[in-house]
């Protein structure tokens, strides 16, 4: 079997969204690349100093690479996909070059292609990002290993409006929550959650890719076997009432949920929201503030901004 490589040239803080296109269009699989990840890593106090060149061949931006079988015909999602890309400026996100190319791979090729983007990283204080196929040891008696299939979807943890809001999860998880992880992608959170003490977590993402992914991580992890996964879309409809819930999603949909969130989360209880550039920061502090919540502590890294929330008691 043959397939299609197709590579999307565009600026860090729209991988995640350029990953998430790719995969709703039919890709089987991506890998991210991503200078500002290394220039992260190589300041990073928890991880490997790393040879930027080792890692990346880019000099600027970033670029996402998927892999699509022979059966998915490419001049009729092509459009479609450079269309919805070219509207990413809308949500407020640079697209950088927006440059894309194709390439014809075989079998062999394409499963091993994207292995190459992936390490073991150490995201915090606790906790350590390690794809499946790597065999890797805790150094530290206290650090918790998340084990990842990057293969299979976006969210691999390395991004940082990821790694700030497991940061964030770190700060305000002391054990028994009960936590909703909202556009959970990869699961990453909501593994992260059970690691740092959560009685229960529920996953929820629109896309069945990232909910098919998102099973199959928890797989992976005993510790997350029994998060529960389900398709919706943000919060609607949800009457599960949360300590903590949390959203790495962009800062307008973040938007959309702030009313279902204010319902479901206790008195005191925490929202952590993630995949804010620092140009719509503003902007989301004022929705929520106008619904009634407060701002606790604001986590930054980059241009890239997660901001936790608290819902004070009712009078």
């Amino acid at each position: 079997m043959k397939w299609n490589e197709v590579t999307v040239a565009t600026a860090s803080e729209s991988v995640e969204a350029v990953a998430n296109i790719l995969m709703e269009q039919g890709a089987s699989g991506v890998a991210i690349e991503d200078v500002l990840d290394i220039e992260n890593f190589k300041s990073d106090a928890y991880g490997e100093i790393l040879d930027k060149e080792t890692y990346t061949t880019l000099a600027e931006g970033a670029q996402v690479t998927a892999y699509f079988p022979e059966t998915i015909f490419l001049p009729e999602v092509m459009p479609i996909i450079k269309a919805v890309i070219d509207r990413l400026p809308e949500y407020g996100l640079a697209v950088g070059k927006n440059e894309i190319t194709t390439n014809e791979v075989v079998e062999e090729a394409w499963a091993t292609a994207w292995k190459k983007y992936y390490h073991p990283v150490r995201i915090s204080r606790y906790l350590t990002i390690v794809p499946s196929w790597e065999n890797y040891q805790a150094e530290q008696v206290e650090e918790k290993i998340i084990t990842l299939d990057p293969g299979m979807a976006f969210g691999t943890g390395t991004h940082p409006t990821t790694r700030l809001t497991l940061q964030a999860l770190e700060v305000y998880l002391r054990g028994g929550e009960t936590v909703l992880d909202v556009g959970t992608g990869s699961g990453v959170l909501s593994i992260a959650s059970k690691h740092l003490g959560a009685e229960t977590v529920y996953a929820y993402d629109l896309d069945e890719v990232a909910v098919r992914s998102a099973l199959e991580n928890m797989q992976l992890n005993p510790i997350a076997q029994d998060v529960h996964v389900h398709a919706n879309n943000l919060l609607t409809g949800v009457e599960i009432v949360a300590d903590v819930i949390v959203a790495n999603i962009l800062a307008d949909i973040i938007l959309l949920m702030i009313p279902d969130a204010w319902r479901l989360l206790k008195p005191k209880g925490t929202l952590i929201v993630s995949g804010i550039i620092e140009a719509k920061k503003q902007l989301v502090v004022e929705a929520m503030q106008t619904q009634g919540f407060e701002i606790d502590q604001v986590f930054t890294q980059k241009d890239w901004v997660a901001i936790a929330f608290k819902k004070a008691e009712e009078e």
